[in-house]
Order: structure tokens, then C-alpha cells, then sequence
């Protein structure tokens, strides 16, 4: 579905580029007032500007449209996970027997009462 979104905008994209390029601007209707005779197109002098602006005005929309359904496609995206991805690989550990539990044996500090007061110099 969303490769064809993404043809749809990639032509819609190329059609609206090449309608706004056939078409003269308002500085074309400059040029014929003066005699230069290029105001007339393939399409007419009044038929070129209806054809083309409404056939780049649905291309455009069709471009803002496809835009939007990427936009919405990119931030829904689902990821696809497989059986033996849906499961934790971590075993859950073998319960401790308190008894057979070795404690570490820390040495006392320097002081005998655990202050320090003997180490700072005078």
C-alpha cells in the first residue's frame, strides 16, 4: 500500500513540476501587447489557462494528499515481530538456597570504631 502511495506522489510531484513549466506567466502577456505574437499557445490564448491551472491544481492536491499518507503511514509504523521474537531468551534464575549462600568477608576499617579520625595528619 504504501509503494503505491509513493508512486502516486512521485508522479503527481513530476506532473505538477511540468504543468507549472508549460505554463507563461503574467509577463508573457507583456511581450504581446508589443507585437512579439507569443501570447497564443497549443491550447488557445484562454483555453491554456483554464486546462493548465486546473490540471495543476489536481496534481497539487493529489501531491498534498500523498504527502499526508506518507506523513501518517511514517508515524504508525508497526513493527512485525515473529514468534521466536515475541519471547524473552533470559531464563529465569534457579532459586538460592540461603544456607549454601557464601557471604564475602570484609576486613574492618582502619579505626576500631569505623571513624577515621585516626588517619587525618595533625
Amino acid at each position: 500500500m504504501e509503494t503505491l502511495v509513493w508512486v502516486i506522489h512521485i508522479i503527481a510531484a513530476l506532473g505538477t513540476i511540468g504543468l507549472v513549466l508549460m505554463q507563461h506567466g503574467k509577463g508573457a502577456d507583456m511581450g504581446a501587447a508589443f507585437g512579439s505574437g507569443a501570447s497564443g499557445s497549443l491550447f488557445g490564448s484562454s483555453g491554456s489557462a483554464n486546462f493548465l491551472s486546473r490540471a495543476t491544481a489536481i496534481f497539487a492536491t493529489l501531491f498534498f494528499l500523498t504527502s499526508l499518507t506518507l506523513t501518517y503511514f511514517s508515524s504508525h509504523k508497526t513493527r512485525h515481530v515473529g514468534v521466536m521474537e515475541s519471547h524473552s531468551l533470559m531464563q529465569p534464575a534457579a532459586p538460592v538456597d540461603a544456607a549454601k549462600q557464601v557471604v564475602p568477608v570484609v576486613p574492618a576499617p582502619a579505626g576500631v570504631d569505623g571513624s577515621k579520625s585516626g588517619e587525618i595528619p595533625k
